[in-house]
């Protein structure tokens, strides 16, 4: 199967301003390892996903991939094509969306913002109307075709920042969390898109990156979880989470408690644990996989002595996240 992406221990290393204390993702030499020995395969035609948490290095790992950044070393190839070496012809096979991101000018219309970016592309004058008319439907943007982008919402100008992106049609799309901030309706729309065009044609491909697990579960065939500039694994979700088949994931939710959540991952029994406070609920989730199904006991006698009184448990069919705490120790939501 021919390789849309390929990549060969790509490191990227950022020199900074002022030597701080070793971190996670540093040393005390000044510098800070966003990438380390990443290899992935993407094959054409796939829709692959990329999690992990915020730092994880997967904005630095899409923009070498876009040309957009240089590696510190190794290899990068788009379509067969060295990023480094060839750059030029690696960005007219691709573009790339980051969510959150606006673009255009205020004095434009939707419309005319869209015209303007595929003539950047080169675009034939009725391929491009045709597109544009597409994706305006597609993505419920008709209405808004004559408004000005400084009159839109700040989630239509992302949905028009990600109508951009498509409207070159690439060959390879870098989606880099394109429904961050995005409404619950706004991001169906995109999701839906991007399954509607992939299916389209059988040579597209995309790399989504993402640190929504839920959306990674719906859209990928495959996907990569990286934390620390390290890829952990690769596989389908379906496999990722037949891995913790034989673990017991349990949630518990408790009063509101901002402190001394650590201590709980020490409970025998427990391989590992993460939390998420609820403020809006006045609650706190926790998480725990345990090394068996009886280690509960264990958890609910350690909480009862804490003196905290437990609102609700249930177990659970292990998920992508459950994969990823699995993995590195802890959730995306309680990271430091």
């Amino acid at each position: 199967m021919n390789l849309a992406v390929e990549t060969f221990d790509l490191n990227r290393t950022f020199k900074l301003k002022k030597a701080k204390n070793k971190g996670e993702n540093g040393n005390n030499n000044g510098k800070l390892i966003a990438l380390e020995n990443a290899n992935i395969k993407i094959h054409q035609g796939e829709l692959f996903g990329l999690l992990g948490p915020n730092g994880a290095g997967k904005t630095t790992l899409i923009k070498i991939l876009a040309t957009l950044l240089l590696p510190t070393s190794g290899t990068g190839l788009v379509d067969g094509i060295d990023v480094v070496k060839y750059p030029e012809k690696v960005r007219k096979k691709i573009n790339m969306v980051s969510g959150g991101e606006h673009c255009g000018y205020g004095i434009l219309t939707v419309r005319e913002t869209l015209w303007m970016f595929s003539q950047f592309y080169g675009i034939a004058t009725k391929v491009a109307h045709r597109r544009i008319d597409e994706l305006l439907k597609i993505l419920k943007m008709e209405e808004f075709a004559k408004t000005k982008i400084g009159k839109l919402s700040t989630g239509l100008r992302q949905k028009l920042n990600f109508m951009r992106g498509f409207v070159c049609d690439p060959k390879i799309m870098f989606l880099d969390e394109p429904t961050l901030g995005l409404d619950v309706q706004i991001a169906r729309d995109v999701r839906i898109y991007i399954r509607t065009w992939m299916k389209e044609n059988p040579e597209r491909t995309v790399l989504l990156t993402t640190h929504y697990m839920a959306e990674a579960d719906e859209l990928c065939d495959r996907v990569a979880i990286i934390d620390k500039g390290r890829v952990l694994v690769c596989d389908s979700p379906q496999n990722l989470k037949k891995s913790l088949a034989g673990e017991a994931v349990f949630y518990i939710e408790i009063p509101l408690s901002v402190n001394g959540m650590e201590k709980f991952g020490q409970i025998p029994g427990v391989k590992q644990f993460a939390y998420e406070h609820k403020s809006h609920l006045g609650r706190t989730e926790l998480k725990f996989i345990l090394e068996e199904e009886s280690a509960i006991s264990n958890v609910t006698e350690s909480l009862s002595g804490n003196g905290s009184k437990i609102i609700s448990l249930s177990k659970m069919e292990p998920s992508l996240e459950d994969v990823f705490v699995a993995l590195v120790g802890r959730g995306l939501k309680n990271e430091n």
